[in-house]
């Protein structure tokens, strides 16, 4: 099961993040939350597999997210 750990705003923080987490093998899915919004202002839910959500929440709050 996916679950969202992270709401990034715009699309340059949201691949900073999902470049972060893939770097330490996990893996990530990211989706936007708006339809009708452009790229470079919507808001983009960071998801990863149950099993990783404490990894990857490691790993966030090392880097400052």
């Amino acid at each position: 099961m996916w679950v969202v750990i992270y709401i990034a705003e715009g699309c340059g923080p949201s691949e900073r993040v999902r470049a972060l987490l893939e770097d330490e093998g996990i893996v990530v899915r990211v989706r936007p939350v708006y339809k009708n919004v452009p790229a470079e202002k919507n808001n983009y839910q960071i998801a990863v597999l149950e099993e990783e959500t404490g990894v990857a929440g490691e790993v966030l709050a090392e880097n400052g997210f």
